[in-house]
Order: structure tokens, then C-alpha cells, then sequence
């Protein structure tokens, strides 16, 4: 049995990483698919993929900090598939190299890092929510990090500030929407190798410490987040909202 079946879902950032995985594994189970993401070469080579393995899916270009992107986005996936019912919102990005302490942070680094990270996540829901009110409810997951939780990213002030803000959102979100049957919930993957922090994992020694602080011994993956992405979005998670689910390796409990 399709566990997503006639569900009709967005993720964004779904070109690459955990985005692409759990938009495989969605369409794999059944959902129709919009991949919004801001590359167009990883968007539809992500979408040619997965319509080749059978699966119902189409692609947007999306800048999710931008307004007019967001609006076009829910748009196109009501008007092609009838409806929307599962929002992912993973879209995401990590400054390497420009992050800081607070007081050497750049306010450019800081505003981008923002509007990426948490103002997407609230544009995107915002505009998601009244399509999921009509259609009597619906699942958001958003992606957020073990560095909204911990101290553990010293430096990285603006993601860790960005992904606090969006398990805060989450958790507000999870309260306001519960009576209208619209579930929230967070998934907090521990280090996962994806092109996001390619950069970093190319030195061996960073990327040893990296695997070093997850107890499981190794780095996360994609496929390691998308069965639970599958979960959440599926019926079979109807009493659960306001969560935040680990996949993270043990990091947190180390």
C-alpha cells in the first residue's frame, strides 16, 4: 500500500541532499510532487530522475526568501495538481567561511542567512496554509539542526540563530493550526553529507572530527531523513504535531 497516496506535496530545496531524497521517496510512495528549488540544473535534473523511476513530479525555480517566488510556487503545485497537502520546508543555506561570532558577523551574512533560513520557512508556510485549510488539514515538516538546540557549531552565529527560530516556529505553528487539522513538525538531522557542506567534508580532518561527534560512527544522509519525512507527512502520524524527531547519529545524546 502507498503510504502517500493522493497526497500532493511541495519540498523545497528538493534539487539535491535531503530535499531530493525525501521528494524520491515521496513520489516513490504514491505523492504528487513539486520540487521548488533555486538551482535549475539540480531542480529538473532531480525531477528528470525521479519521473524516470515512475514518479509524479514537476519543477519550480524558487527563491523561498522571495515573496512573488513562494506565491508562484503554491500556485503552480494547486493549479497542475488540484490541491496541496505536505510542505517541506528544507530549503536552507550555510555561509561557510563568512558565519561568525557575533560581534565579526557581517550584516550581509547575517540578513541572507535569515531570509534564506527562517523567513523561507515562514513565506512558505504562510502562503502553503490557506491550500491546506481548504483540503481540511495537511503535515508541514520543517528541516531544522542540532545548532537551534546546542552550542555545538561555535562561530556558525547565524545558522544556529536561524534554525533556533525555526524550531520556535514550529512549535508555534503546531499550536495555532491544531484545531484546523494542520500537523508541525521538525525533523533535526545531525551532520549529513550533502552538497550544502561539501566544501567542509573535502578535508579529512574536518570531516573526521565531524563523523567522530556522532556516536553511530559515520555521517547522515539523505535516505537516513526521508523514511521520517514519509512518516510525518503520512496519516500514520495524525497524533503527532509540535515534535522535533532526531535523526542525528546519537550527536545529541553523546
Amino acid at each position: 500500500m502507498l503510504r502517500l497516496k493522493d497526497k500532493i506535496a511541495i519540498v523545497t530545496g528538493g534539487g539535491a541532499g535531503i530535499g531530493k531524497a525525501v521528494a524520491s521517496s515521496f513520489a516513490h510512495e504514491g505523492a504528487r510532487v513539486l520540487i521548488a528549488e533555486i538551482d535549475p540544473v539540480r531542480g529538473e535534473s532531480a525531477a528528470h530522475e525521479i519521473r524516470g523511476l515512475g514518479g509524479e513530479v514537476a519543477f519550480v525555480p524558487t527563491d523561498v526568501s522571495n515573496l512573488h517566488d513562494v506565491q508562484a510556487m503554491v500556485n503552480i503545485a494547486v493549479k497542475r495538481f488540484g490541491g496541496l497537502d505536505v510542505l517541506i520546508n528544507n530549503a536552507a543555506i550555510q555561509m561557510h567561511g563568512r558565519d561568525a561570532r557575533a560581534h565579526e558577523l557581517s550584516e550581509e551574512t547575517w540578513d541572507r542567512t535569515m531570509s534564506i533560513n527562517l523567513r523561507g520557512t515562514w513565506l512558505c508556510s504562510k502562503y502553503a496554509i490557506p491550500e491546506m485549510l481548504t483540503r481540511g488539514g495537511g503535515s508541514i515538516i520543517n528541516i531544522a539542526s542540532p545548532t537551534g538546540l546546542t552550542g555545538c557549531a561555535p562561530t556558525y552565529t547565524a545558522y544556529s540563530t536561524s534554525k533556533g527560530g525555526v524550531i520556535a516556529l514550529t512549535r508555534i505553528m503546531a499550536i495555532d493550526y491544531a484545531r484546523d487539522k494542520i500537523r508541525v513538525n521538525a525533523i533535526v538531522p545531525g551532520t549529513t553529507d550533502t552538497p550544502m557542506i561539501s566544501t567542509l567534508l573535502e578535508d579529512s580532518e574536518t570531516r573526521a572530527k565531524l563523523v567522530a561527534k556522532a556516536p553511530l560512527g559515520r555521517l547522515g544522509t539523505g535516505e537516513d531523513v526521508a523514511p521520517l519525512a514519509v512518516f510525518l507527512a503520512s496519516d500514520e502520524s495524525g497524533y503527532c504535531t509540535g515534535g522535533l524527531y532526531l535523526v542525528d547519529g546519537g550527536m545529541l545524546t553523546a
